[in-house]
């Protein structure tokens, strides 16, 4: 995976296939066991955040396997998140993710959505009342101050559309080097991509398969004729097409599995190569960014309450 690597605007790489470690049932000795299995497959990059909950389980899996000589601290990327509740102090916030994870630093911490919860809020499904005014500025003070102190080695963002990077980058003396976002082959956040390809910043996409599993996903991206056709002209998988039309863009993905046959699956899309005429033919699948957005709003885990305050002009 060493040769697989994004170049960011401050010089740190990123690899361009990310493990997710999410999971419903926060299951630690599940997650250590597939970050392992990970680990020895080639994965290098895994994501986490504190609202998962899988920063302990990460922590616990990484070290042991420093520990037995799988690998170097410095050949692995650890990316974590601030949570909403947290924006009044990110310093803090990302000293309680590194006792967490027990390391010294972390490669990278990213502000996990552009809005603000109250100071108690620390589950996942807030309530209308948990709302409170962002203060971004201010949040991204408190990143820049996480980056100066040694805590982590770049700072980005995460869920923000093309007028709240913009927004940003007015204010910003250190500019963000990654915005992770939804992306996938009916969801291909053109404008947004642009926005960030013009200010150097990278697109790691979540989701790359449609976040299938979850109760906002769709199996239509790897069921889709056109995905299917491509990856059985290549004997491929159609993940395996999804997953490669991403790293086409330019973006790095960041999948979700820990069923072994898949995180193969999943990784040996690298090996994977498509022609034009199969980018041309996704480049014809209907877009669903609508019913994403809608099922967003009307959610009650989503901070947004309109499609205008959720995406701006991206749809």
């Amino acid at each position: 995976m060493r040769s697989y690597q994004a170049m960011l605007n401050n010089g740190e790489t990123l690899p361009i296939i990310g493990m997710g470690t999410y999971s419903g049932e926060n299951d630690r000795e599940t997650t250590e066991k597939a970050i392992r299995a990970a680990i020895k497959m080639g994965y290098r990059h895994f994501d986490t955040a504190k609202i998962y909950g899988s920063e302990l389980a990460l922590g616990n899996a990484l070290r042991r396997a420093i520990h037995d000589g799988l690998i170097e601290r410095e050949d692995i990327h650890v990316t974590s998140k601030l949570w909403s509740s947290d924006h009044h102090d990110p310093v803090s916030a990302l000293q309680q993710t590194l006792q967490r994870l027990g390391m010294e630093y972390i490669d990278m911490y990213l502000v996990h959505w552009p809005v603000a919860l109250k100071a108690w809020v620390d589950y996942p499904v807030p309530a209308e009342e948990d709302f409170e005014e962002l203060d971004m500025e201010n949040t991204w003070s408190g990143m820049e101050r996480c980056l100066e102190m040694g805590l982590c080695k770049s700072i980005g963002v995460s869920n923000f559309s093309s007028r709240k990077i913009e927004e940003l980058i007015d204010f910003a003396c250190v500019s963000p080097v990654v915005n992770q976002v939804e992306m996938h082959p009916m969801w291909r956040q053109r404008k947004l991509r642009s926005i960030c390809g013009d200010y150097g910043i990278h697109v790691s996409a979540y989701s790359p398969l449609g976040g299938p599993g979850n109760a906002w996903g769709t199996t239509a991206v790897v069921d889709h004729p056109i995905i299917q056709s491509i990856a059985h002209k290549h004997n491929a998988t159609p993940a395996q097409v999804a997953l490669r039309w991403g790293l086409y863009q330019g973006s790095s993905v960041i999948v979700k599995s820990f069923n072994p046959r898949r995180m193969k699956e999943n990784i040996r899309a690298l090996d994977l190569t498509l022609d034009d005429w199969d980018l041309f033919e996704i480049e014809k699948m209907e877009e669903r960014k609508i019913m994403r957005a809608e099922y967003l709003i009307n959610d009650t885990t989503s901070p947004y309450k309109t499609i205008e305050e959720l995406w701006d002009d991206e749809i």
